[in-house]
């Protein structure tokens, strides 16, 4: 086995071509954790768990198979309460029974190499058994002072199932509009207390939630055990945050002891709409703001080698593939072997087994 994997690296020496090499260096983030490449695997909804929450054959089968040469996996998002989980087939961080199983996503991820990390979040009102009818400012809003505390402890005892399970990490999910994303949204996070009522009240419980994943790290992980956090650089509507908002969030998480920030979003090179100037790209003024202090993490649209290097080349350290890996499992290693053109960038209704993804994420496309 150890004769092969040396073999593989002397062909990747002979044919990965000069200019694709700066994927290839390894990254080691402040909490000391080292990563192989700067390539990650997006975090993206399986919605094929067990009824009881725990991971399944099927999603294990799926991780496998894109892990081998990915720098860090991290998963589909982990609940860390029972009345959190967004949608059926979702699994879960949210009591220790669910150790076992995450013990084994995170084993099948480290056999193949990779930094594994677990993404956690709440889905607040979009959790799968709340009343849809009911305006979305609700679900905050109902929330007592003891209820939003015990959802921040919530957020560490997920953190130390994590470590329990051997993962590597956790991105603390605060984009997409869950719950997370809801308290600092001004039009779901109507409160007029501590928690809410303006912006710096509203970036009470992002930070929070950052503070107690930290110190659950330092009182639990025995070893070095990154968190990163994942975020919307902005948000439609009239009284969704803007650019400028996000900016000011990401400068008050670039002081805390986070490894990375990684920037929710469709298009790498999206600009911004409102809060910031359109001339350059929301990255670039990410960048500009806290790259100094913290790394960053990138994602959308990047499908080709060419792709992820002017990527890299725009000065961002770290960047993410989510809809590549799926259509392209072998997407690294045909980079490492030359075979860059190679590379498949549409889905064909008729790959699953071939790409190995489960029944319930393949009905999504």
């Amino acid at each position: 086995m150890r004769l092969c994997a040396i073999l593989f690296l002397e062909r990747v020496e002979e044919n990965m071509k000069a200019q694709y090499k700066p994927l290839f260096e390894p990254y080691v983030f402040r909490s000391g954790v080292k990563i192989k490449n700067r390539i990650s695997m997006a975090p993206m909804t399986t919605k094929s768990a067990y009824d009881d929450g725990s991971v399944s054959e099927d999603e294990l089968n799926y991780y496998s198979r894109r892990a081998n040469r990915v720098g860090m996996v991290i998963t589909a998002c982990a609940h860390v309460t029972l009345d959190g989980k967004a949608w059926n087939g979702g699994f879960g961080a949210d009591t220790d029974v669910t150790i076992p199983s995450l013990t084994r996503l995170a084993s099948t991820l480290k056999k193949q190499g990779t930094t594994a990390v677990l993404q956690i979040f709440h889905a607040g009102f979009q959790n799968v058994f709340r009343d849809r009818t009911s305006p979305q400012h609700e679900y905050i809003s109902a929330l007592n002072s003891g209820e939003i505390d015990q959802l921040i402890t919530d957020f560490g005892e997920a953190t130390r199932r994590a470590i329990a399970a051997g993962f590597d990490g956790v991105e603390i999910h605060g984009a997409n509009h869950y719950l997370i994303h809801q308290f600092f949204s001004a039009q779901t996070n109507r409160r007029d207390d501590h928690w809410g009522g303006s912006f710096e009240k509203r970036m009470k419980f992002p930070l929070a939630v950052v503070d107690q994943v930290l110190q659950t790290v330092k009182q639990h992980a025995k070893k070095p055990f990154l968190v990163g956090y994942r975020i919307s650089p902005e948000e439609t509507g009239p009284l969704g945050f803007t650019m400028a908002d996000s900016l000011e969030l990401m400068d008050q998480l670039s002081y805390k002891e986070l490894d990375y920030l990684h920037i929710s979003s469709g298009d790498f090179w999206s600009v911004p709409r409102r809060g910031a100037p359109a001339t350059n790209s929301r990255l670039h003024w990410i960048m500009q703001k806290v790259g100094d202090r913290i790394p960053v993490m990138g994602i959308g649209s990047i499908q080709t080698a060419d792709d992820a290097l002017k990527a890299l080349e725009s000065g961002i350290p770290l960047i993410a593939l989510g809809r590549a890996l799926l259509m392209e499992p072998d997407w690294i290693k045909k980079i490492e072997l030359g075979n860059e053109s190679e590379i498949i960038t549409e889905m064909r209704y008729s790959d699953q087994n071939r790409l190995v993804i489960p029944a319930p994420m393949w009905n999504v496309f």
